[in-house]
């Protein structure tokens, strides 16, 4: 199982499991609205071994140390992000600390945490290995890098990034300030730099793709597909025969198609 349970830049929180092990990656919503969505997931939160936390931005820990605290969780995250990140107090057996490029295992799924080019204090994307599967997670992505591509591929599904139509960004009402931010080899992944990277990702073996963490300003699902899928069709890429497409919601339960 592979959910987006909320994508975007009002909250970001994903789940992963194996159907014994299960793991949250990020946790940028309240623990009322986490379990929520869990129950729409028929996943009880009780049931939950663990959450990684990508980076310190709110939209993505804003819930976390309730949650640790609330269901005595574990939260790995890098040294940095942890001294960065304000989770409140948790159990100290709680504070688990991981390092990129260093595999490690939680319960029955192998992980491997990958560096990520964002404006953050040392923020990752993750790999989960399951058996011979391999299923990864980067979003806030400056931009593609050939290490990021090389950790994303042989995914056998990918949530990925695809956050502003970069025209509806620059003729925005933005500052200029914030614009020049996501516009920045540390900001955030538009959706024509995302659709190039799906089509090497599909080249490569990958079979189902979500494009998550739109902005709600600067961009919308239809233009985020549509882009994508333009930019596949147009390299010979076959929809839901040589792949599938979907865009996570920002508020609901999404899963790959």
């Amino acid at each position: 199982m592979f959910l987006s349970l909320v994508s975007g830049s009002s909250g970001n929180c994903s789940l992963i499991s194996d159907g014994k092990t299960t793991l949250l990656v990020d946790c940028g919503l309240s623990a009322k609205k986490l379990e929520e969505a869990l129950l729409k997931a028929k996943v009880n939160p009780c049931d939950i071994s663990a959450m990684l936390i990508t980076h310190e931005h709110s939209d993505h820990i804003k819930g976390a140390g309730i949650v640790s605290r609330k269901y005595n969780l574990p939260v790995f995250a890098t040294l940095k992000t942890h001294e960065y990140m304000d989770l409140g107090k948790i159990d100290n057996r709680n504070i688990k600390y991981i390092t990129p490029d260093i595999d490690f295992e939680i319960g029955t799924i192998g992980v491997r945490p990958f560096s990520i080019p964002h404006d953050a204090a040392d923020p990752v994307g993750y790999n989960f290995f399951m058996g011979e599967k391999k299923l990864s997670l980067a979003t806030d992505i400056g931009n593609m890098t050939d290490d990021l591509m090389d950790s994303l591929k042989g995914s056998l599904a990918v949530l990925l990034e695809s956050n502003h139509d970069v025209d509806m960004l620059k003729n925005g009402r933005y500052p200029a300030v914030l614009k020049r931010r996501i516009l920045s080899d540390i900001g955030h992944l538009s959706n024509i730099d995302a659709a190039k990277t799906v089509l090497e990702l599909v080249k490569s073996g990958t079979k189902h793709i979500m494009l998550g963490h739109l902005s709600n300003e600067n961009n919308t699902p239809t233009a985020a597909y549509t882009t994508t899928k333009q930019y596949l069709e147009e390299n010979g890429v076959i929809l839901d025969k040589d792949a599938t497409l979907s865009v996570a919601a920002r508020f609901e339960v999404s899963c790959f198609r």
